[in-house]
């Protein structure tokens, strides 16, 4: 590749990189405007009040009278224990599937992957009338329970790593007499910190990310999450575009902070993966 045509990639990729994160750093920019300043012409790309002693007042505002901290709190919980629950059943089922071969075994497997392909739509209906006999609407049990089932996506990428141990490992266990449990979580399970990490920070941002349920099942103001929160927002007080796009901003955070605090371990296991191989 000559260095005329390495610089243009890199031009056209700065150049798509500046639009893709355009819209967040214009959000940035306006949670710190009053209402007025968002819409002016021409737009302002620096705060009116920059460096001003009420500079954090859309923030203040957003934390303090609208309760935005609890219900970033709910989301918290909701997508944390959500996520912890997909990578616990995810690996132990993706470890059946790999070590413990069973008749009929592929076909259960394709019949869960096939699963990728049903919309949540189509199943949100008889998944709602069951949290109603249950009697858990109004409560975060429909926000959480149904991540504790076998997820396909997960499922699969635990069981092509699983598939790839070495089975020397396998039977080291066995003669020291450990039995399935013992083995999944002493010997396969500490191998997959790159596969459960994944899993994690993919599970946490959809549960962050979903709306559908938490409206469906949510009726309590205290309960809301996040996306809920904004939706709220936004009807609720006539589109305060000052306090809408500073509370987007606060939903963005804790996202940023877990990919933050977990990256390290995905890219220490591709170096690892890198090496072995």
């Amino acid at each position: 590749m000559t260095k005329r045509r390495k610089t243009a990639i890199y031009l056209v990729l700065i150049l798509v990189a500046c639009i893709t994160i355009f819209p967040f750093i214009w959000m940035v920019i306006n949670s710190f405007n009053t209402e007025e300043n968002i819409f002016r012409v021409p737009p302002s790309f620096i705060p009116d009040k920059l460096f001003e002693k009420d500079m954090f007042e859309n923030y203040l505002v957003v934390l303090r009278d609208y309760h935005f901290l609890r219900y970033t709190f709910n989301s918290i919980f909701v997508a944390t224990s959500a996520a912890l629950g997909q990578v616990f059943t995810c690996s132990l089922a993706g470890f059946a599937f790999a070590r413990m071969k069973f008749k009929g075994s592929n076909l259960v497997f394709g019949a869960l992957l096939a699963t990728m392909m049903v919309p949540v739509q189509v199943t949100i209906i008889p998944e709602f009338l069951l949290m109603m006999n249950l009697g858990w609407l109004d409560t975060f049990a429909p926000l959480i329970i149904p991540s504790f089932l076998v997820g396909s996506f997960g499922t699969f990428m635990y069981k092509e790593h699983y598939e790839n141990i070495p089975k020397d490992l396998e039977d080291a266990a066995v003669i020291d007499g450990a039995g399935p449990f013992n083995m999944f979580f002493r010997v396969f399970f500490p191998l997959s910190k790159v596969q459960s990490v994944t899993l994690f920070i993919v599970a946490f941002m959809n549960n962050w990310n979903d709306l559908l349920r938490p409206v469906l099942y949510i009726n309590s103001t205290k309960l809301m999450t996040v996306t809920m929160a904004l939706t709220h927002f936004q009807s609720q007080y006539s589109a305060r575009w000052n306090y809408l796009l500073t509370g987007a901003v606060l939903s963005i955070l804790p996202l940023m902070i877990v990919f933050i605090l977990l990256q390290r371990f995905v890219i220490e296991g591709v170096t690892h993966t890198g090496i072995k191989g």
